[in-house]
């Protein structure tokens, strides 16, 4: 099997990329990447000596396709990953539409050339916003949790976010560029003849993640304690009771691995994929997981949101593990472990990676 992955200098695509390598050489993994993020270069070299060869090239450029060698199969892991893109300043509304819908567009034709497979790795910023704002919580032991006895939107239920929940806007340019790119896809696919997976991903977190909150705030919210950086509750009164889940880049791998190998025919197309409730912590208390491997350390608090800011937000991955018999099996215990053991390793990581 040839297998291109897209951003494959980033954390998740590099990630992949090793995984497989170490797990069958026999499969053929090429990619490609921008190399605009701090970070990139190092990945680039590790990836070089496991044979993994990275053409340089920005997948807005449909002549940056040209060069490369057919595949099998395309994973895409190269986007702007900010829920605040094109709004904080670091890139424009354009540069966002352009990297994460027209790349995907250039992607697309690339597979229908090559009639290869896609692998869309999507995003639970896809789900719309108001609803999950306006989901009925309350705080229990310093984390928010969905309020019992209460009316929950539809698609919403005690193990989280599913795949039927609203995806009705506004759920940010992030968000709103990945949706068009999954409808794309899929009627790509359909079109032309190949298939299409879609996950929706939540917080991708482990070692070597780039030190900005933008790419993962468990392995920024580490980092940032380990070397008494500044840190801020934002928003929801400033206590840091919003919750997340974590999932490990092997889980990712996995689940990957295993739409690949079905032949059969799809029932669904779009999966949510995350760690689910027992990954799932909340910023104050991963606070208290810092402090008790690194000692005190103030956290700012401000009271005020920001624009698309949510308080709880942790997938239902049921549908993928009613697919392939697939859960997470990378604890969050082990997850920030291992982020910490890095951050210690490595004490210029954040500059080194810095957005």
């Amino acid at each position: 099997m040839k297998i291109l992955i897209t951003g494959i200098c980033g954390f998740v695509g590099s990630a992949l990329a090793r995984l497989w390598r170490e797990s069958d050489p026999s499969v053929s993994i090429v990619g490609v990447d921008n190399l605009i993020r701090n970070g990139s270069q190092i990945n680039r070299e590790a990836l070089k000596k496991l044979g993994v060869r990275v053409f340089h090239g920005d997948i807005r450029m449909a002549s940056d396709f040209e060069a490369l060698p057919a595949a099998d199969v395309v994973i895409d892991a190269a986007a702007n990953p900010s829920v605040l893109a094109g709004l904080d300043g670091r890139s424009s509304s354009r540069q966002v539409v352009e990297h994460n819908l027209l790349g995907t567009v250039n992607m697309l034709e690339f597979c229908k050339a090559s009639k290869a497979g896609l692998v869309l790795l999507s995003t639970s910023r896809v789900y719309s916003i108001p609803p999950l704002a306006a989901c009925p919580l309350e705080s229990r032991q310093g984390a928010f949790v969905p309020a019992a006895g209460r009316d929950l939107p539809a698609g919403l239920s005690p193990r989280g976010v599913g795949e039927e929940f609203s995806t009705a806007a506004p759920v940010s340019l992030y968000g709103a560029t990945k949706l068009a790119s999954e409808a794309l896809a899929l009627e790509y696919g359909e079109a032309f003849g190949f298939p299409v997976w879609i996950n929706r991903c939540g917080v991708l977190a482990g070692a070597g993640q780039f030190g900005h909150v933008e790419q993962g705030i468990f392995s920024f919210w580490l980092h940032s304690w380990r070397a008494k950086r500044p840190l801020k509750y934002i928003g929801f009164g400033g206590q840091g009771h919003q919750v997340r889940d974590a999932l490990h880049p092997r889980d990712l791998w996995d689940a990957v691995r295993k739409q690949l190998a079905d032949s059969r025919p799809a029932r669904h197309r779009i999966f949510n994929l995350a760690g689910g409730l027992d990954n799932a912590i909340s910023l104050a208390n991963l606070s208290r997981w810092c402090e008790a491997r690194w000692g005190k350390h103030a956290v700012a608090a401000q009271a005020e949101g920001r624009q698309y800011d949510i308080p709880w937000l942790v997938l239902d991955s049921s549908r993928i593990g009613e697919a392939w018999n697939w859960r997470p099996t990378v604890s969050l215990e082990s997850i920030l472990e291992e982020i910490a053991l890095f951050a210690e390793q490595n004490p210029d990581w954040l500059e080194l990676s810095k957005a």
